[in-house]
């Protein structure tokens, strides 16, 4: 009887350890690519390149600090819908955005414009941004990625 409560015990205890609780959801909005440690020195170099996009495109807007403008242009710093939306957000930059936004809990309801950015230019940019003022969003955006939005 010991024996198969012993079993019993470790089987459990092996179906729980696979259970996909502490997995990340993968939903069409948050679709994370994870950054392997060979991809690092890619993504560095990707940052450094968003954030002269960034300085070129967006500042203008979303402010150097990446605050936005209060109730005009949401911000880009810690906020809620760039984290939960990677796709929308990837979208927004690549063909622009209007119509209502709620980012922290504030709605926003203003219009960007298509920037012209090319799939390589909108990728270095969103890892810019997702690595910028406190963002540690685990996503690592590539061209090919922008691509096929």
């Amino acid at each position: 009887m010991k024996n198969i409560i012993i079993i019993i015990l470790s089987l459990f205890t092996c179906v729980s350890c696979k259970s996909d609780k502490n997995k990340p959801n993968l939903t069409a909005q948050n679709e994370y690519a994870a950054i392997q440690d060979q991809d690092k020195p890619k993504l560095e170099a990707s940052i450094k390149r968003g954030e002269s996009v960034y300085s070129d495109m967006c500042i203008t807007c979303h402010l150097p600090n990446g605050k936005g403008v209060p109730k005009a242009f949401p911000p880009l710093a810690d906020s809620d819908f760039l984290r939960e939306n990677q796709i929308e957000s990837i979208k927004a930059a690549k063909y622009g955005m209007s119509g209502e936004v709620v980012v922290n809990g504030i709605t926003y309801n203003s219009t960007m414009a298509p920037l012209g950015l090319s799939d390589e230019e909108v990728a270095d940019v969103m890892n810019y941004i997702n690595n910028s003022w406190g963002n540690s969003i685990n996503n690592f955006v590539t061209p090919q990625k922008v691509s096929e939005l």
